[in-house]
């Protein structure tokens, strides 16, 4: 049976981008004959990011693309929810529509997984010898100290908790209760995802091309802010 990876996009305001990182995402050729399907989701963008994938999609009518769209804006966490909820592949990665993740690295993170490894695997910017771009010093120490925290509750070892690049067996993702909206997805799924019976997690190292604010970063100290509640919240309260 030809088995499928799940690429859930979640879109906001991304016009300028949005054709680029498809592009990226029909180059890629898939390790041992997976497919691909490319699932957005729209998150009532205020500029025509409707209009750019719908002329990306007339376009390339051969690619496996479904387009959703909530009517309200409910952020990222419940975009990603959405596409999970109709993703059909056996295998689910998140892809921001930013260019910050290569897909060309998708076959990396799924190695693991098809070698009978894993079933989680999280692609780490703070491994390996891929290229990084060198941007804001206390994002970087923020992101370091929020993995720290989410560690000392998960009992884990991760570089790099807040990733966007983390390919899931989708049995596993889909039978999570998630209900985080905005930015606080990454310690919710982190947290709930560590507590399933007999987990194999497994980290990789992945390139990183960061933007800056100028040019379209979203995430600032107050969504930092609420991953610290949101690591609490799921690690203690939330069990």
């Amino acid at each position: 049976m030809t088995e499928t990876l799940s690429i859930v996009i979640p879109a906001y305001n991304e016009e300028r981008t949005i054709h680029r990182i498809l592009d990226k995402v029909k180059a890629v050729e898939l390790t041992s004959g997976i497919q691909k399907e490319i699932i957005i989701t729209n998150d009532c963008s205020k500029d025509d990011t409707e209009g750019a994938i719908r002329r990306y999609m007339e376009a390339n009518p051969g690619l496996n693309i479904r387009y959703l769209k909530h009517e309200v804006n409910k952020g990222k966490g419940a975009a990603l929810h959405t596409g999970i909820q109709h993703a059909s592949g056996q295998y689910i990665i998140i892809q921001d529509a930013d260019l910050e993740y290569d897909p060309a690295e998708y076959n990396i993170l799924l190695r693991p997984i098809l070698d009978g490894y894993a079933d989680v695997v999280f692609g780490s910017r703070f491994m390996g010898g891929r290229p990084h771009r060198i941007l804001f010093f206390w994002h970087s120490i923020g992101n370091k100290f929020l993995t720290f925290v989410s560690n000392m509750f998960t009992n884990l070892n991760l570089t790099d908790m807040e990733t966007c690049y983390k390919l899931f067996r989708a049995d596993i993702l889909k039978n999570l209760d998630l209900q985080e909206k905005r930015f606080g997805f990454e310690p919710e799924v982190t947290a709930k995802m560590s507590r399933v019976p007999d987990i194999r997690i497994y980290e990789v190292g992945i390139s990183y091309y960061g933007r800056s604010y100028a040019e379209g970063k979203k995430i600032g100290w107050k969504d930092g802010v609420r991953a610290i509640y949101c690591i609490l919240k799921y690690n203690l309260w939330g069990r």
